[in-house]
């Protein structure tokens, strides 16, 4: 491929995150001045979560900033990234698994995002426990530290709970898009359990807890996220077609290429995500994605080869091939699209960036990010 004439990584990441502002003029303004934790921040959501939070302390509320304390455990390593921020004011760092016992003295968090967890298929397939206990045991240390803060009268103002879209199974196509009322069609034995139930079980946890003990959770399901953030390392799709693009091979397709998808460009979840921890309800579910368009993994992978054409002078193709991995495709939802009627409605959710510039974008990071995120 030929050396291409791409924008400066600053510009891109500097437009998104005045996006991510802008279109958080009522919420952000809520968490200044207050301590806000976020569990498993140095993963891919946690990368605009962030920097959004910081960029609003740089531009908007430079005397009142939102302090952000990032909890993770690094198991796959500090991104770059975080690193990059060492220093920052408002900013603390701590390795932490949050299975494990939480500190005896925290500081009084305002407002609570618990992001810590395996998204992955091939990782939680490869450490399914691992996927529970985050999911459940991280999410009980988290609410029974805020019912004791309440029990010593310091406020919780709100704790946002990343379930997942997974939680509907592979839906029937009547319930194509899915509202949140969706109960789902789910096996609670196939090699995708771990990550599935342990997400519903969570779901429990938080509607108990804001019943019981009026914690102020809000739960969020993310409908296939991409962009800046998500490890070229990651293997879901978007990462793995995009590292065959940068390495000028074929792209390879593990399937037929007919299941379809909408695809979230981050920057528009993450404000959806932040609406939700703001203004939701406590205890109630909101779906977080696009519901347009609904496309075939072989379409995306054509969007993908036309892309990178005109950006890397790319000649690959789309080549089919079995996966060696026997589970691969169990249990597999064949359509995933989302209604989010519920959280347009209620919390003036609206999601601006289609995938074609999704990808775009998408693209022009991983050309930017590639060799650090697979060193």
């Amino acid at each position: 491929m030929t050396q291409p004439n791409l924008p400066p990584l600053a510009d891109l990441l500097h437009e998104d995150l005045d996006y991510i502002c802008s279109s958080l003029r009522q919420e952000l303004p809520r968490l200044a001045g207050k301590q806000v934790l976020i569990t498993g921040g140095a993963g891919f959501l946690g990368y605009y979560l962030v920097q959004a939070a910081l960029h609003f302390n740089c531009t908007v509320a430079a005397d009142q900033p939102i302090r952000i304390t990032v909890w993770d455990s690094f198991a796959r390593g500090r991104p770059p990234w975080l690193e990059a921020l060492a220093g920052t004011p408002h900013l603390t760092v701590q390795q932490r698994d949050i299975t494990q016992p939480l500190p005896e003295k925290m500081p009084d968090f305002a407002w609570i995002i618990h992001a810590a967890g395996i998204a992955s298929p091939p990782f939680y397939r490869k450490y399914p426990l691992q996927t529970i206990d985050a999911n459940i045991i991280g999410l009980r240390n988290l609410l029974d530290w805020s019912v004791r803060q309440r029990e010593r009268g310091r406020l919780l103002e709100g704790f946002l709970f990343y379930s997942s879209s997974e939680i509907y199974g592979d839906p029937s196509p009547d319930a194509i898009p899915t509202r949140e009322d969706y109960r789902g069609f789910v096996s609670c034995t196939g090699p995708r359990a771990c990550y599935d139930e342990s997400k519903r079980f969570g779901e429990t946890l938080c509607v108990v807890f804001a019943q019981q003990f009026g914690v102020p959770t809000r739960i969020a399901r993310p409908f296939n996220n991409y962009g800046p953030g998500l490890k070229i390392t990651d293997k879901r799709v978007i990462p793995d077609f995009a590292r065959d693009v940068l390495n000028g091979r074929d792209i390879v397709m593990w399937s037929d290429g007919r299941p379809t998808r909408t695809f979230c460009y981050v920057a528009d979840a993450i404000i959806g995500y932040y609406k939700v921890l703001v203004r939701g309800r406590d205890g109630e579910p909101y779906n977080i994605g696009i519901d347009r368009p609904e496309i075939s993994m072989a379409e995306l992978a054509q969007k993908i080869i036309a892309l990178a054409s005109g950006l890397f002078a790319y000649r690959g193709r789309l080549v089919h091939k079995a996966n060696p991995e026997a589970v691969y495709l169990v249990d597999n939802p064949y359509r995933r699209c989302p209604d989010i009627s519920k959280a347009r409605r209620e919390l003036g959710y609206e999601p601006r960036i289609l995938i074609d510039e999704g990808l775009r974008r998408a693209l022009v990071w991983y050309h930017y990010h590639r060799e650090a995120e697979e060193a």
